[in-house]
């Protein structure tokens, strides 16, 4: 049994990852400060089925809190920290680029100086597709330049993977940086495209596209993501920088095609011009994970979007004028 901490547990990654740990008999510690960028009843939900568990414990803490971080690592040992917990979306940190400094960069921080102090300890970060910028050939390979990111949110993964090197270099600290590519599936943030889209198209709303529909996103459904996480803990590693996606970039006027064919209706289209920030094209070059892993995805879009609408159907509207984000 590995005692397991996860950063950001109440979140849409985080609560699968808890989930799918426990149930094979790990020990989860859980973090989150349910921060208030979407509603906290919509995480309290995500922990629904963990807090009935014996081997699940919540801690409601903030990532910038050090002492905080540092009182979980002290009431015993940690084998493995998922640092899950961050400010996502492009758009707002447009608006609050110090918010997302403070928690990505300096919460980062206090996570990998809590854990390099435990010995033993090994880290998986949630880094992002975003770190890849506009100006890398496709599709993205871990070795690509990304030293110009387009938003503050894409500047603090590519600051988080920074200082997740510098731990290993210095104190020896395992890290894997998992960049993940446009995860989607149950529990998808409601400000997440795909969630946002279909829940105003099933109520005949117009939806809102920036650009003319020709960018792409390489969408990994979440269980795919845990396969990754759960592979990852099961090899020996030092430093590791690996993409996690599906290989198969889907255009945006093809997403929506996707969920009028799968929702049986036809969407409204509101077109305004590409926003800053935003990426281009995301695409994973998946090789290195599949060598190191043995990880490989499993489900098609098709199958996901299945899985997501069933969800959906069951679950409250996201809020009036939500503006839509990418995701990783």
């Amino acid at each position: 049994m590995a005692r397991v901490l996860i950063t950001g547990c109440a979140g849409f990654m985080g609560s699968h990852l808890a989930e799918r740990l426990v149930a094979r008999g790990d020990a989860v510690i859980g973090i989150d400060n349910f921060d208030d960028y979407y509603p906290r009843p919509i995480k309290e939900a995500n922990l629904a089925q963990l807090r009935a568990c014996e081997r699940f414990s919540l801690v409601e803490a903030d990532i910038r809190d050090a002492d905080a971080i540092s009182n979980v690592f002290a009431q015993g040992n940690v084998d493995w920290v998922l640092h899950w917990a961050a400010k996502a979306g492009v758009p707002p940190s447009l608006k609050d680029p110090n918010e997302y400094v403070a928690v990505n960069v300096e919460g980062t921080v206090n996570v990998l100086e809590a854990a390099r102090r435990r010995e033993g300890t090994r880290v998986i970060f949630a880094s992002s597709s975003s770190v890849y910028g506009v100006r890398n050939p496709l599709p993205y390979r871990e070795d690509a330049d990304i030293s110009r990111p387009l938003s503050p949110y894409a500047a603090t993964k590519v600051a988080a993977e920074a200082l997740c090197h510098c731990y290993h270099h210095l104190y020896g600290l395992p890290v894997m940086c998992l960049r993940l590519f446009n995860v989607y599936g149950p529990r998808q943030r409601p400000d997440l495209a795909m969630n946002l889209f279909a829940h105003r198209m099933a109520r005949n709303e117009t939806i809102t596209l920036f650009g003319d529909g020709s960018t792409s996103r390489d969408y990994t459904y979440v269980d795919d993501v845990v396969d990754a996480v759960l592979a990852a803990m099961e090899v020996d590693f030092g430093f590791e920088i690996l993409n996690i996606g599906s290989g198969r970039p889907i255009r945006l006027d093809d997403m929506v095609k996707a969920l009028e064919n799968a929702m049986g209706v036809r969407a409204t289209l509101d077109r305004k011009p590409e926003r800053a920030g935003d990426m281009v094209h995301t695409f994973a070059d998946t090789a290195r994970a599949r060598e190191l892993l043995g990880w490989q995805p499993r489900w098609t879009i098709e199958d996901g979007l299945r899985s997501f609408l069933d969800w959906m159907r069951t679950q409250p509207a996201p809020a009036e004028g939500a503006e839509h984000a990418d995701g990783c």
